[in-house]
């Protein structure tokens, strides 16, 4: 078992081709877990180490994240490669949910981008300190500097410049180490010859002048650097605790540099997540009491307490299911048992994996902190598991909501079998892929994150399972709610020999400004029995699934109720759930119903000289423009533009840009449809159910 403080369990994470599975690949090659560099878009034909899948070779982005692990400086880094992608910002998240520390790799032309944002959310959201690395900074155009700016005036962040580049452009040949001022050249064609030196005399005031500004930066959180600079004793090893410790406290964002596709400035970044990132020891973990109404369980990173572990991602390997686990306290042992505590089952620990992409090395077992996998246990992304000495569950990860569907069918029978079980392990292995059947028209639906997400999957499904099928345009989830207040009294009674139905129900229907449904029970004087009350908030969240207009999900409401009536023989569950039910299709149309459409935020990002053309392509499908800039050679434009819209757009883009541009889009939130619109999809549907009568 590994020392608890030499373990660093860290992610890679950024806008999509910002060079994180680059980046990761000289990780690997300088801490010596791989013999050979090779490239995303290699001409050998080899890849990537991380990305495996052979769609990502294909495709030349990462599509799912992959765990590695390696050791530097005697530490034992455990690595999160992850998508750039917002189709698949789920891998970011899951594991974000499960890492101490990351890297966000930052280009050093183009700076902070629409994805870049994402990932600053999605750390924030888990408190993860982190390091940034400009990387590219060997193109044309790159400015480091400016990227450092961009961090503080568009993420809000506090970044600490640690490192000067020496050159610029292809004449990138190093960086200014402005903690030790001294600069560090990368020689050889693998880059692994450190070549260290005085600061180039043509750097040197500015060399200076950036050290005064970091040590100004980091002293603000650090009294005993202060008080070193006031009696100029400031030594290295202060320097670095001092950077250390505000990064753990999320006060500062250390900033290196380098180019990862030409070997320059990794193994600087790799000094520094070993001096800067947390330990696991180092980083507060709690879980909930399910004995004490879910109060918090502080955890320690020690393997004699009892077991906690985390099951963060799920894969289908090829001795069964893969479970990557997140081991918080306690210990792991092959053979040894483990409890899931969803659904209380005892399991044993068949066999235990540390990952290397899709390659696997055995271990007997894995203590508090690791990241590990194990073989042949079925449970769902998100369980936890203990070695039943403790009642507790980890807190789940944030799953954004799909906002486009398929609907999709299988051309034979074998591959409606095949279709099955492919659409059983997807659903299994990413919360955001999902899978539901139309009442109406017994389709089977898949939603997702976006175009590049469903089309992935279903290429998934024709080779990995040979499913021939057939898929209609993409669904956009559309939501109904209503825009005024309405009142109800509404009675079920119903007569047909013995005991009969009866249930009264009145109260009213509003409006909200966001969430799905509530409902207030507001009734005195007993006039609805408590029990009865249950039954009718169940009434009223069985409509929320399809809502009368175009058959979508209703969201925004409150249903209150203040009173009704009750019959002491004919009253039942089932009577106040259909009163309910009666009320709300009585009320819901008074109510002034409005279809609503997601909005995407779009940023696109092209040459300056179509940055016209891309705003006219945005407003004819009625986008709003935010905002658009210039910076490093690159415009940028961006804008919510209903998701309705936006199928397509990337042939579109390519064709008025010739081939320049590329975008990305993540949902914004929801706005009322424009009626001339609504009216078609409301006509659309009537068609659709007279033809399914």
């Amino acid at each position: 078992m590994l020392p608890i403080e030499r373990i660093r369990n860290i992610g890679i994470s950024a806008h999509i081709d910002s060079g994180k599975t680059t980046l990761t690949e000289r990780i690997l090659y300088y801490t010596r877990r791989i013999r050979r560099m090779h490239e995303v878009k290699g001409s050998d034909g080899v890849g990537a180490t991380m990305d495996f899948m052979e769609l990502e070779r294909e495709r030349g982005i990462t599509i799912a994240s992959a765990a590695t692990h390696c050791r530097w400086l005697d530490c034992h880094l455990n690595i999160i490669d992850t998508p750039g992608h917002v189709d698949f910002t789920i891998e970011v998240e899951r594991a974000l949910r499960v890492l101490d520390g990351a890297i966000l790799v930052l280009c050093a032309v183009a700076g902070v981008q629409s994805q870049s944002l994402t990932v600053d959310r999605q750390m924030r959201r888990y408190g993860v300190p982190r390091l940034a690395f400009v990387n590219k900074c060997d193109r044309v155009g790159a400015d480091p500097l400016r990227v450092r700016d961009q961090l503080r005036e568009r993420l809000g962040l506090n970044p600490v410049l640690l490192e000067l580049p020496i050159g610029s452009a292809d004449k990138f040949e190093g960086v200014v180490d402005l903690v030790r001022m001294r600069a560090v050249r990368f020689r050889g064609v693998q880059g692994d010859e450190l070549a260290e030196g005085p600061v180039p005399p043509e750097l040197e005031a500015a060399a200076h002048a950036a050290r005064e500004e970091m040590l100004d930066g980091v002293s603000m959180f650090s009294d005993a650097l202060t008080e070193a600079m006031l009696e100029e004793r400031v030594t290295e090893e202060l320097v670095h605790q001092a950077i250390r410790e505000a990064t753990l406290a999320l006060q500062i964002v250390p900033v290196l540099m380098g180019s990862a596709h030409k070997n320059k400035g990794i193994q600087p970044l790799l000094d520094g997540v070993v001096r800067y990132l947390p330990a696991p020891h180092d980083v507060p973990q709690s879980a909930l009491s399910l004995e004490d109404e879910e109060a918090r369980v502080e955890l320690a990173a020690d393997p004699g307490a009892p077991t906690v572990a985390l099951a963060f991602k799920l894969e289908d390997g090829r001795y069964g299911q893969l479970t990557y686990l997140r081991v918080y306290q306690g210990l792991i042992q092959r053979d040894g048992t483990l409890v899931n505590v969803r659904t209380g089952n005892r399991l044993r620990v068949g066999r235990l994996v540390r990952m290397h992409a899709d390659q696997m090395e055995d271990l007997s077992e894995a203590g508090a902190g690791d990241i590990v996998a194990m073989f042949g246990v079925d449970c769902h992304t998100g369980d936890t598991f203990t070695d039943g000495r403790l009642q507790v569950t980890l807190s789940s990860m944030h799953v954004p909501e799909p906002v486009i569907s398929l609907a999709i069918k299988a051309s034979d029978q074998t591959s409606e079998d095949n279709l099955g079980k492919a659409l059983r392990r997807f659903s299994k292995e990413d919360p955001t892929f999902r899978v539901s059947v139309d009442p109406e028209s017994a389709e089977t639906i898949i939603s997702g994150m976006g175009e590049l997400h469903l089309e992935v999957y279903l290429e998934r499904m024709r080779r990995e399972y040979r499913v021939q099928l057939q898929s209609s345009p993409p669904r956009v989830a559309y939501r109904e709610t209503i825009t005024r207040a309405v009142e109800f009294d509404y009675t079920h009674k119903k007569q047909t020999g013995g005991s009969g139905q009866y249930g009264r129900v009145i109260g009213r229907l509003e409006p909200m400004e966001q969430g799905d449904f509530e409902f207030s029970d507001e009734v005195v004087g007993g006039s609805v029995p408590r029990p009865f009350i249950l039954s009718v908030e169940k009434g009223f969240r069985s409509q929320l699934h399809k809502g009368p207009l175009v058959g979508a999900r209703v969201v925004m409401v409150r249903a209150a109720l203040t009173d009704g009536a009750a019959h002491s023989v004919d009253s039942s569950d089932m009577a106040f759930q259909e009163a309910a039910r009666g009320a709300w299709r009585e009320s819901f149309p008074r109510g002034a119903p409005v279809l609503l459409e997601p909005i995407m935020r779009v940023g696109v990002e092209c040459p300056p000289q179509f940055a016209g053309a891309i705003m006219a392509t945005l407003n004819q499908r009625r986008g709003l423009i935010l905002g658009a800039q210039e910076a490093g050679g690159q415009a940028r434009v961006e804008a919510e533009v209903p998701l309705a819209e936006m199928f397509q757009y990337s042939t579109v883009l390519r064709s008025a840009t010739e081939g320049k541009a590329e975008f990305t889009m993540e949902f914004a939130r929801y706005l009322k449809v424009p009626q001339k619109i609504a009216e078609e999809l409301m006509a659309e549907a009537a068609r659709k159910r007279r033809e399914g009568n």
